[in-house]
């Protein structure tokens, strides 16, 4: 864990209406991720569980993006070596944070593989870090499918970018940028974003001043919305945050 940044979090999770809950979620000495399972019966279980128990090594770190595309590496490793129910290969999205630093600077790592997703809210505005790895992103950044006709997609759930599945080798997208006091950092599978618009989840945030209420609010407010996917959601707030005399600043830190 980076020195001088002070975090608070909460973890809120539900089946929803699936007979079983394939989200992982993970909250622990700096690294917060979610992972979204999928393979039948209990192979998406076991697949997110999986990956999240790998990519939690980097816990208690401050890994450096390589370190962490290394550990996703693996992560993706694992869940390729999970046995597969009849023709489905298991496998799992993943997305999260880590804190690290960067030129004595604390930063947020953002990692992403497939379409759950990692937001930040700052100044009361809600922004998603991530790209969604999905057929339906890809057809809304060619400007094939508008972007308000996305969420209703019959393709919406195909994801191109997985751990598990066929391909040799999968990388992270990765993002770092410096932590601001007062950043809420939100992770969620896409049970989330289904049932919830962007708007509607900035306006619990904005609503819910501890992290773990609006988390468990976001899920409440998502199952009354008839969320059919189960549903995960990670809020961290950075509470406070010190750096050290000589740090470089947060443009030097961009990239």
């Amino acid at each position: 864990m980076v020195a001088g940044v002070r975090l608070r979090y909460g973890v809120a999770t539900d089946q929803a209406a699936r007979e079983t809950n394939e989200d992982t979620a993970s909250a622990s000495d700096g690294l917060f991720l979610v992972a979204d399972g999928m393979g039948g019966h209990e192979a998406g279980e076991v697949a997110s569980r999986v990956a999240v128990d790998v990519v939690a090594r980097l816990a208690g770190t401050t890994p450096t993006m390589d370190d962490v595309t290394r550990v996703v590496r693996e992560a993706h490793s694992a869940v390729r070596e999970l046995p597969a129910e009849g023709q489905r290969r298991p496998g799992t999205t993943l997305t999260g944070v880590v804190v690290t630093e960067h030129a004595g600077v604390p930063c947020w790592l953002v990692l992403n593989v497939g379409d759950s997703r990692t937001y930040r809210m700052a100044g009361g505005m809600l922004e998603q870090v991530t790209q969604d790895h999905s057929e339906v992103a890809e057809l809304v950044e060619q400007g094939l499918v508008a972007v308000e006709d996305a969420a209703r997609h019959p393709r919406r759930h195909v994801v191109t970018r997985v751990l598990g599945g066929a391909a040799s080798r999968v990388d992270p997208d990765l993002r770092m940028f410096p932590v601001s006091p007062g950043d809420r950092m939100v992770m969620c599978s896409d049970g989330l974003t289904e049932a919830l618009s962007d708007a509607r989840v900035q306006a619990v945030l904005r609503t819910e001043r501890h992290p773990r209420a609006a988390a468990d609010r976001l899920v409440r407010e998502a199952l009354a919305a008839g969320a059919q996917d189960n549903v995960t959601v990670v809020v961290v707030d950075a509470v406070a945050v010190t750096r050290e005399p000589g740090a470089a600043t947060g443009a030097d830190v961009a990239r």
